[in-house]
Parts: C-alpha cells; sequence; structure tokens
C-alpha cells in the first residue's frame, strides 16, 4: 500500500508578528477572501466549505481535519516547521499543541521551511522586489544541537512516521544551506545518542533532474520532487516570450492548463527510483497572494486530477515497501490554490479521487 502524506501549513492563526507586520488578526484567510478572477474563467476567489474559515487554535478543527484526511486515505501530516536561528520559532503552535495533548490522533512528521521570510511585490512582468521580515539563520554545531532537542519529544511521539525506523524530516530549501551536511552528521550523531536508529532526511527540490545527485551527495536518504513549474521548462522559447508579452500587455497573471500540465508533474523514470518520493499537486495558484505576478495552472478539475494520482501511483509500483510514498501538495495552502480541503466548488471531489484510487487500484 502506498503511503500519502500531505503537507500542511500552519499559518491560519493570529501571531503577533503578522500583527505588527501585516495588520490586527491577519492570516491566510485575509488573502483567499480578497482575491479576484483575473480573465475569463479564471476559479478565484476560493470559498471554503465543510471547514469554513477556520482558526488553527483550536483543537476542535484540528481534529476535524486528521477524521476527514484519514477517511479519504491520506496516511499523515508533514507539518511546515519554522526555526530561524537562536530558538526564534514562528507558528509553532498547532503542532506543540497537538505534541502536548497527543490529540488528533493522527500520523505527523516535520518540514523545516528554511528560508527567510519577505514582504513582496509583485509586478505585472512577474518580478518581484522584497523586504525582509525575519531572516533564516543557520548558526553553528551548537545551533544545531539546540535545534534538535527543541525536537526530540516529538520524534520519539509514536504518531512521528518513521522510514526505515528512523524518524523522517524533511527540510524545504535544502541547498541554500551551506553548511547542510555538517547539520545532518550533526543529527545523525544526537539521534543514536538519543536511543533512534537515525534520522531519514528528505530534500525537498523543484529542481529534481539539476539538484538530486547534489542533494544525495550531501547526506539526504531522499527527495520529494515537486514539478509545479516543470511545464514551462517544456514550452519554446518562442512559447514563453509570448506569455511573457502577453502578460504584460494585458496585465494578467501567467497560466497553464492543469490538463496540459499533468504529463510534467511527473517523470516515469526518474521518480520510480526509490530515494525519489513524488509529488501530487491538486493545483496551483498563486495570485491571492501576488496578484497579476503570478503563476497559475488553470482549469483543473477532479478528472484530470485523478489522471495525474494514477500517474504518481504508478511510478511507486516497484519501489520497496517502505518507499512507496508520495507526498500531497497540499492540505491547505489556500493562498497557493494547493490544498485538498472542500471548497464549495468541488467539495470533496479532489478528497474522493485519493481515496478511491488508492483502495481499488493500488491496494
Amino acid at each position: 500500500m502506498c503511503k500519502v502524506i500531505a503537507m500542511y501549513l500552519p499559518q491560519f492563526h493570529p501571531i503577533p508578528e503578522n500583527d505588527k507586520w501585516w495588520g490586527k488578526g491577519f492570516t491566510e484567510w485575509k488573502n483567499v477572501g480578497r482575491a479576484q478572477s483575473l480573465f475569463p474563467g479564471h476559479y478565484q476567489p476560493r470559498v471554503p466549505a465543510d471547514l469554513g474559515y477556520y482558526d488553527l487554535r483550536l483543537p476542535e478543527v484540528r481534529k476535524s481535519q486528521a477524521d476527514m484526511a484519514k477517511e479519504y486515505g491520506i496516511d499523515g501530516f508533514c507539518y511546515y516547521h519554522y526555526w530561524f536561528g537562536n530558538g526564534r520559532r514562528l507558528l509553532e503552535r498547532p503542532f506543540n499543541e497537538v505534541l502536548r495533548l497527543g490529540e488528533p490522533d493522527f500520523p505527523f512528521m516535520l518540514c523545516w521551511a528554511n528560508e527567510s521570510w519577505h514582504e513582496k511585490f509583485w509586478d505585472n512582468k512577474g518580478g518581484v522586489s522584497k523586504n525582509l521580515l525575519m531572516e533564516q539563520i543557520y548558526g553553528d554545531e551548537n545551533e544545531y544541537e539546540a535545534h534538535f532537542y527543541s525536537l526530540l519529544e516529538a520524534f520519539k511521539d509514536p504518531r512521528y512516521i518513521k522510514i526505515e525506523d528512523k524518524p523522517a524530516f524533511m527540510i524545504y530549501e535544502p541547498l541554500k544551506f551551506p553548511e547542510v551536511a555538517q547539520f545532518i552528521t550533526k543529527w545523525q550523531e544526537l539521534a543514536i545518542k538519543n536511543g533512534l536508529e537515525g534520522i531519514h532526511f528528505i530534500g525537498q527540490t523543484q529542481h529534481a533532474f539539476r539538484d538530486k545527485d547534489k542533494i544525495i551527495g550531501l547526506g539526504f536518504d531522499a527527495i520529494n520532487a515537486v514539478r509545479i513549474y516543470d511545464v514551462l521548462q517544456h514550452k519554446s522559447k518562442l512559447s514563453r516570450s509570448f506569455a511573457r508579452i502577453k502578460r504584460s500587455l494585458f496585465k494578467t497573471a501567467l497560466y497553464e492548463k492543469y490538463s496540459n500540465a499533468v504529463k510534467y508533474l511527473t517523470d516515469p523514470e526518474f521518480d520510480s527510483a526509490p530515494d525519489v518520493y513524488p509529488s501530487i499537486i491538486p493545483g496551483w495558484d498563486h495570485t491571492p497572494r501576488s496578484g497579476r505576478g503570478g503563476f497559475l495552472l488553470h482549469d483543473f478539475t477532479p478528472k484530470y486530477f485523478a489522471n495525474h494520482v494514477r500517474n504518481v501511483f504508478n511510478v511507486m509500483r516497484n519501489k520497496p515497501v517502505e518507499k512507496k510514498i508520495t507526498f500531497i501538495k497540499s492540505w491547505n495552502e489556500w493562498g497557493e490554490g494547493n490544498y485538498m480541503e472542500p471548497d464549495i466548488r468541488y467539495g470533496t471531489q479532489f478528497l474522493e479521487v485519493i481515496k478511491n484510487i488508492k483502495n481499488s487500484e493500488y491496494s
């Protein structure tokens, strides 16, 4: 049976820093609610259905999410984890409460979202300017040790997802961490010292063909291949130039049809390797955050999503049982049009695709 793990954004609750930067009570729902349709047929705004505009401070919400995920064949959540150095964390409350309360009783792991936070401004050509809000600092071995011990309780929790008997830990930007090899070595030492078999390190990348060997060579056990932008790489130079001109002239976002993108979201040969965990992409629409400077996969439907999910499961057919793993990007990235939670247009149809294909065709 293939294991399906969904990336989970813990942003949907107020924090003092976001109050300061964006206004009192800010969460991602503000961007989601004010999103606009930018061209005919553009599906915006997205409105949540069953779970509503929730607040992740509430244990009832977290339980409802886990119950729903479990019902539709999702095997666990991979919570984004923010550690900016010197013990500075953000958005930690939802996961800390999951850990402290022992609820929901649903498997989990962590992905270190190791990037600085910026206030970003997009122009109509897709260009970005940035103001630094929170800097990602990596520090030295003392910092690595403090980081490890802050998560040791989680690693030892019986709900924590293990691969080959080791807690799985993903790093979002593995190649932006200059000393990541030393970090991995230190954490492996600390894991053994504290009674674990080690850590199963996964490096996430949007440039799988280019970066896999480099990432594995740094001590990672596997990569998670995310191919959202691969569709653009397969277009001719003329097509890309025309798209840029169109964006500039008509002041609209850059988009591609999801039905066309599906064939590029997996690579049958590359993704069948045991050390590659493919991604399931339910959609992509960055315009709630970036407006007309964004990129989106347009006209996605459950039918085309089902084609994509079958492709992902097919590349896992011949892998060792413990390596039949895929990550959904994501469970609840509403600000990127990238979610599995029900909305008012499709309800649970995308979830039903996962459940039906996993249980009937790949059990």
